[in-house]
């Protein structure tokens, strides 16, 4: 029984990642002087480290000009991160970002049925506050009470920390549970909580292979659409989404 509907956020519930955190944090190296910046190819590497402060230490560990290794080099990623965090919301605040298809509209088709939803993301709260306020506006906690962040997991995806809280504070078993990602961190994080995960493909993550899945497709109005009735199928894990076939 589907009991509830754990989501990942940057890529399944929009495609932040390209014109949202990556133009964030390249303001805030341009803030801060830094002559760094991260292009569409750089950006896709980068994002197979999970956690915006794990990227960033990733990628100043590469660069010749950044601090050394220990105290310097973790005050600069926390003052970058801090910024890129206030210039994330600036944008969303300013020009929004829309939910990618189908979203919307399977959260209204739980809401109606009582399937209880919560997020399990390695992004922060405050991030994940500016995006569904403007997609939800400002009771959006009504439809999503569990909320579990990069402050709640300090061990980001694929460790599967992030959903065993959201199932700990849901107070719901994993073989009750569904979730939706978009990368193979996610779907590896979510298997390994034993909650049965499907996936829609963001746009860093077209060609990426994702076993295990419960099904794995465009997006959740890719034809047939994943409605809520459908998703119950899949709800155990253990049937295979093949578009061809509609089952």
């Amino acid at each position: 029984m589907l009991k509830a509907l754990i989501w990942d956020v940057d890529g399944t519930i929009a495609e932040t990642e390209r014109d949202g955190h990556r133009i964030a944090f390249n303001l805030a190296f341009e803030a801060l002087g830094l002559a760094w910046r991260w292009d569409l190819a750089l950006y896709a590497e980068l994002l197979h480290v999970a956690g915006g402060q794990e990227r960033l230490l990733h990628d100043m560990a590469r660069r010749p000009d950044a601090p050394p290794a220990g105290a310097e080099r973790q005050a600069l990623m926390l003052e970058v991160h801090g910024r890129k965090n206030r210039f994330y919301t600036d944008i969303v605040a300013r020009s929004g970002l829309p939910a990618r298809p189908g979203v919307k509209r399977l959260v209204a088709e739980c809401q109606a049925a009582g399937v209880k939803m919560a997020v399990a993301t390695t992004t922060s709260r405050g991030n994940v506050a500016a995006l569904f306020a403007s997609l939800w506006g400002e009771h959006w906690r009504d439809i999503f009470p569990v909320v579990v962040g990069a402050e709640d997991a300090a061990v980001k995806k694929p460790d599967p920390l992030a959903y065993r809280i959201a199932l700990q504070r849901l107070g719901v078993p994993a073989a009750d549970a569904f979730a939706l990602e978009d990368s193979p961190n996610g779907l590896q994080a979510a298997r390994a909580a034993g909650v049965a995960c499907g996936v829609t493909r963001s746009e860093f993550f077209v060609d990426a292979v994702f076993e295990g899945a419960a099904w794995v497709r465009g997006d959740l109005d890719e034809a047939p659409a994943m409605t809520l009735a459908r998703l119950l199928q899949s709800g155990s894990g253990s049937i295979s989404w093949n578009p061809m076939s509609g089952a």
